[in-house]
């Protein structure tokens, strides 16, 4: 039986940038009670609360320690401390300042070249650009925009694959991953979903034969990727109801 339940965020536990629904909150509270539950995404902690803790209404603090956050593709790290009533941070492996300008420059330089700049679509206080500490994000069209909007700019990945060309010709010395409906994540080699969970092994003690994983972008490319590469046991889905469907099956048999 496996030990270990791990999700990539948007398209696998919601709908793209919304908070989970109640179902998948309901059957994650479940989970909790017989696996150690570690979302994995290019999020930052405060959408990780947002989307799924402040979901989990009535979970206990019991509940909750078997919950882990995988910041930022796993290179931040909080879990819940019982004794504080809080989330802590584990560890963080943030690009320096020199590092998040250079990833900055770049993908607006090949998203305007190519004619994939669309700031005037941005909602007020919105970017395009996200520091993320230990990455950078590129979303099209904003963090606020609409989840219609979101899917129809570029549900075959072609213009996100174009983008990332054109980022690996300018610094090549970062990697590019597509992710979410709109996302480009940029990192230093190496600190993508596998350096993640390589850490989510280290920290939670456990064997790859332990973990199952649900994600929505595993083909090679996807942020998801890495995780199939790793020779971890992977149930690719295509929404939050393909999630809900194999959770219940999950919790059938217990």
């Amino acid at each position: 039986m496996k030990k270990v339940l791990s999700f990539d965020i948007d398209q696998t536990l919601n709908i793209a940038k919304t908070p989970i629904p109640d179902e998948i909150a309901d059957l994650l509270k479940k989970c909790l009670d017989h696996f150690e539950i570690c979302p994995i995404s290019g999020q930052k902690f405060d959408q990780f609360l947002i989307q799924i803790v402040n979901r989990l209404e009535g979970a206990t603090p019991e509940q909750l320690s078997h919950l882990h956050l995988f910041v930022a593709q796993g290179t931040q790290y909080y879990r819940f401390n019982k004794e504080k009533n809080d989330w802590e941070l584990v560890y963080n492996y943030p690009l320096t300042d020199e590092q998040v300008t250079k990833i900055s420059q770049t993908i607006e330089k090949s998203a305007k070249e190519l004619g994939y700049w669309e700031e005037d679509k941005l909602k007020e206080g919105d970017e395009i650009i996200e520091n993320r500490l230990s990455q950078v994000t590129f979303s099209a069209l904003g963090q606020k925009a609409g989840t219609s909007e979101k899917y129809k700019w570029d549900p075959d990945y072609k213009k996100r694959e174009a983008i990332v060309k054109k980022c690996k010709e300018y610094a090549p010395e970062f990697d590019y991953e597509i992710g979410g409906t709109t996302s480009i994540n940029a990192i230093t080699p190496g600190m993508n979903k596998e350096f993640g969970m390589t850490h989510l092994l280290e920290e939670l003690k456990v064997d790859k034969k332990d973990v199952l994983y649900f994600g929505d972008m595993t083909q090679p490319g996807g942020n998801d990727y890495p995780v199939v590469q790793m020779g971890i046991d992977t149930i690719t889905v295509r929404s939050h109801e393909d999630t809900a469907y194999a959770l219940r099956g999950i919790l059938g048999v217990i």
